[in-house]
């Protein structure tokens, strides 16, 4: 059943601390929408709410990782990086042991519009020293990489979750790979085009992929689910197999997913496929339905694949 990757999120939170004593829970008076909730019901006494102060919130989380705490600090992507100050120093230059869980991202939150639309927040925390940026695409990826944030990440990391429900995409039985792509939807045939998608853009890749299917034009489609570090191997090998690579995501094209391929490609001296990134290009968002925005900014799965045969013909 689909569900948000912040529904998710709350969920392993809580049965995660019943395993780690060490882990507590910071929120900025939105513990509802951020389903940190979860957690404070389950364990009162480990959960802190600290009202519309995130950058005393930030600071607060610093000196518990500083005395073996594991903090979780919870808000809106967009409110958490609006304090970037306070993350640079008090966690990112400090190396703190801190959890920044970033919710409500992208377009895809719909009507609450660009005041709490997260559009930049990759961007800021990729250029970050020290820190790791992820993104998981469904409910099953939150839960693996929630474990492993909790037992092997060391250091500050930055996760970015949504609103919206996404769908099941995790392949069954699939061992989790920290900081590796990996192939959700292959090909039938050597793929014309590689789609690379972080989040929510998973599944738009997904349906883009089975539209331009029924028109005769292969692409397979790998998940990001960390973008700091970024799998640079894998991405050079990728660009060696088919005619396109497209990026696909949530956020502005401008520091996110498309930024670490084409970084990727552009230090790479082996020969490479064109790259054409999805994403919101250079704007603010708008209120408007999910779907219709997804539509709009050119990030739906209908939209990439007429985007997509429109640009193959000019790669003959």
């Amino acid at each position: 059943m689909s569900k948000a990757t912040r529904q998710a999120f709350g969920e392993s939170l809580a049965k995660l601390g019943e395993q780690y004593p060490e882990i507590v829970v910071l929120d900025a008076d939105l513990s509802k929408s951020t389903k940190s909730e979860i957690f404070a019901k389950k364990f009162p006494d480990r959960f802190f709410e600290m009202g519309i102060a995130e950058a005393n919130m930030i600071g607060t989380a610093a000196g518990l990782s500083f005395v073996g705490k594991i903090p979780f600090l919870c808000s809106f992507g967009c409110f958490l990086t609006g304090r970037y100050d306070t993350i640079r120093l008090s966690v990112s230059y400090s190396n703190a042991n801190v959890r920044l869980i970033g919710t409500h991202a992208g377009v895809g939150i719909g009507d609450d519009g660009h005041s709490q639309m997260g559009l930049e927040d990759i961007a800021l925390m990729r250029a970050l020293p020290q820190m790791g940026v992820f993104q998981p695409m469904d409910a099953m990826e939150t839960e693996l990489l929630m474990e492993y944030l909790v037992k092997d990440w060391k250091g500050p990391a930055y996760v970015r979750l949504t609103r919206q429900n996404l769908p099941d995409l995790y392949p069954a039985q699939t061992p989790f790979r920290p900081g590796k792509l990996l192939e959700v939807l292959p090909s039938s045939t050597p793929p014309e085009v590689i789609a690379i998608a972080s989040g929510a853009g998973v599944g738009e890749a997904v349906t883009a992929a089975k539209l331009l299917a029924a028109q005769g034009v292969s692409m397979s489609v790998w998940n990001a689910h960390s973008l700091k570090p970024f799998d640079d191997e894998m991405t050079v090998e990728l660009a060696q197999k088919a005619r396109l690579i497209i990026t696909v995501e949530d956020h502005s094209v401008i520091g996110g997913l498309g930024s670490c391929v084409a970084d990727a490609l552009a230090t790479s001296f082996k020969a490479q496929a064109k790259l054409v990134r999805f994403g919101v290009q250079d704007l603010f968002g708008q209120s408007g339905e999910p779907a219709e925005l997804y539509d709009l900014y050119g990030i739906s799965g209908a939209a990439i694949a007429r985007r997509v045969t429109e640009v193959l013909p000019q790669l003959k």
